[in-house]
């Protein structure tokens, strides 16, 4: 049976890890992975528009670019959504 220093260590220890895990969102953009992935999706879709402009005609799209620039715009959009969800 557990008695009352141990429930309140359990407690404190819990309540640290809150506070820890509190700070986690703010700092993600600092990560290492968070960052890179970010990068790679904002140059996926930058280069969507690179390829769309390149035959010198104004920006010409076809329906497969349209689907990279949505898959690209979905993966950026769902990394910066994870600095304000998580």
């Amino acid at each position: 049976m557990l008695d009352k220093s141990s429930h309140l260590d359990i407690n404190n220890d819990i309540s640290l890890d809150a506070i820890k895990n509190s700070d986690r969102p703010k700092l993600k953009f600092l990560r290492i992975d968070w960052l890179g992935q970010t990068l790679a999706s904002l140059c996926w879709v930058i280069s969507v528009f690179v390829y769309g402009f390149a035959s010198g005609d104004g920006l010409q799209m076809s329906l497969a670019d349209w689907l990279q620039l949505t898959a690209a715009s979905s993966w950026f959009i769902a990394n910066i959504a994870t600095l304000i969800i998580d």
